[in-house]
């Protein structure tokens, strides 16, 4: 397991169905070490707290496996451009980790930090904006390419290419499984 891309971004108008708003979703990867505190990427910002940032969702993972997915589908909307990654809104792209491989309560290990699993990412309108597609939402929920948060157990920093370490926790709910039951509960659905 590694850390392909390290991306942060700060809030900035994105254009929705629902018209122009504030959001935090563009990430760009960066090079270097960032610094992890206790609520982040040095860097990074969030616009709607409710559901995204603080302790319990201070940063997002995403798995780079499902990239292949996007692009396909967005070819298939027509949506021209390749998608690099942060494309998802995730500050951590990663590479051979699975929502049906990761528990809540999972620690991620990493050379100078280290991270704890805590939900599945929900998806909104905002995710249908930057995926140029009314159709991305309900195509994460059909797919399960959910991705996830993350608390800050240690502080450090992170780099690409740093290597991951998947430490078990209490093993009672994987993020797939949470994130289904999730969207099973959401209206319209």
């Amino acid at each position: 397991m590694r850390l392909q891309s390290l991306n942060t971004g700060g809030v900035l108008p994105l254009d929705t169905a629902q018209g122009r708003v504030p959001s935090g979703i563009v990430k760009r990867p960066q090079t270097g070490r960032i610094g992890v505190t206790r609520l982040g990427l040095a860097g990074d910002a969030q616009a709607d707290h409710e559901v995204h940032g603080g302790p319990a969702k201070a940063i997002y993972a995403y798995p780079t496996e499902h990239y292949a997915f996007w692009q396909t589908v967005r070819g298939q909307a027509k949506v021209a451009g390749e998608l690099a990654h942060g494309a998802m809104g995730e500050n951590l792209s990663l590479c051979g980790l699975l929502e049906g491989q990761v528990w809540m309560g999972d620690r991620l290990r990493f050379p100078d930090c280290e991270l704890i699993v805590t939900a599945p990412r929900i998806p909104c309108f905002k995710f249908a904006a930057v995926m140029g597609f009314a159709q991305a939402v309900s195509l994460m929920a059909q797919s399960g390419y959910c991705g996830f948060y993350l608390a800050v157990h240690r502080e450090g920093s992170l780099a690409a290419g740093d290597s991951v370490e998947l430490i078990p926790g209490p093993r009672e709910l994987r993020i797939d499984e949470h994130f289904r039951a999730v969207m099973r509960k959401k209206p319209g659905r």
